[in-house]
C-alpha cells in the first residue's frame, strides 16, 4: 500500500466511523482529504477493495472497511493524539459529574451506618444538592415519647420533608458537636426533641450530618458515633 492508499483507507474510515454510511468518492474530496480527483480516489478504492482492505456492501454503495482494514488503520494510520482535547474536554465533564455522584454516594452510606447505629433519626445535607438525606423515622417514631403523643410524630415527619433543610440552615453548625435540646431547638415542631449536627467536607462540598431524636437520647453514645462517621466523611 502507497502512501496515498494509506491515507485514503484512513479517510475512509474515519468517514465511516462519524457517519456508518458507505464512503463514496465525491465524499472524500468534499471534506478535502486528498487533493486529487474523484476519478483518481476510484481507482485508489478498486485497488483497496482488491486487496481487502475496504469492500462495497452493493454495487450502488460506497465503501466500508473490512477486519483488515481495521486492523492495519490501528497499527499504523489511526492518530489519537487529534482527539485529545476533544476527549478531555468530554472525559473532564464526566469525572466531574462522577465524583458528584461519589460524594454523594458516601454521604448516603455514611446516613445509612449511622442509622444502624442509633435507634434516632440521621440526616445530612447532600453536597452538590439543596436536599437533606434521611433514614430511621420508622425507628424514631417507634419511641414511647411519639407512641403517646402522635402531635409530636406528625411534627418530627412535618419538619423531616418539607422543614429541616430551613433549619439547618439558621442553625450554628460547624466542626464541633452541635447540641439543640428541648426549647433551644428553632423550630416549635420539635421543642420536645433534641438534634446532634456537625460539619463535614468532602471533595468540593460540605454539609451537615447529624441525629435527631427525643430529649431521652443517649447523647453520649450518639455523640461518637456522629464524631467518628462525620470523621470517615471528612477524611474519605
Amino acid at each position: 500500500m502507497n502512501d496515498r492508499q494509506s491515507r485514503l483507507l484512513a479517510a475512509i474510515i474515519d468517514e465511516f466511523i462519524t457517519t456508518a454510511i458507505p464512503v463514496g468518492s465525491k465524499q472524500i474530496v468534499e471534506a478535502g482529504y486528498l487533493h486529487v480527483s474523484g476519478a483518481t480516489i476510484r481507482n485508489e478504492m478498486q485497488l483497496l477493495s482488491e486487496e481487502g482492505f475496504i469492500e462495497q456492501p452493493h454495487v450502488s454503495a460506497g465503501r466500508i472497511p473490512t477486519a483488515k482494514g481495521y486492523r492495519s488503520y490501528v497499527r499504523e494510520y489511526m492518530e489519537p493524539d487529534r482527539y485529545e482535547k476533544q476527549v478531555r474536554k468530554k472525559f473532564e465533564s464526566l469525572k466531574e459529574q462522577y465524583l458528584v455522584r461519589k460524594d454523594q454516594e458516601r454521604v448516603y452510606e455514611a446516613v445509612a451506618l449511622l442509622t444502624r447505629m442509633t435507634p434516632n433519626v440521621v440526616f445530612a445535607t447532600v453536597p452538590h444538592k439543596d436536599r437533606v438525606y434521611y433514614l430511621g423515622l420508622s425507628n424514631t417514631l417507634k419511641q414511647p415519647e411519639f407512641q403517646s403523643n402522635p402531635l409530636m410524630a406528625s411534627g418530627i415527619v412535618e419538619v423531616l420533608e418539607s422543614r429541616l433543610h430551613d433549619l439547618l440552615n439558621a442553625a450554628h453548625i460547624d466542626d464541633q458537636i452541635r447540641y439543640y435540646i428541648g426549647d433551644e431547638n428553632i423550630m416549635p415542631e420539635i421543642h420536645s426533641c433534641s438534634l446532634v449536627v456537625t460539619k463535614y467536607a468532602v471533595r468540593g462540598g460540605e454539609g451537615a450530618i447529624g441525629i435527631l431524636g427525643p430529649m431521652r437520647m443517649d447523647y453520649g453514645f450518639n455523640t461518637v458515633a456522629l464524631d467518628l462517621v462525620a470523621d470517615m466523611l471528612r477524611t474519605g
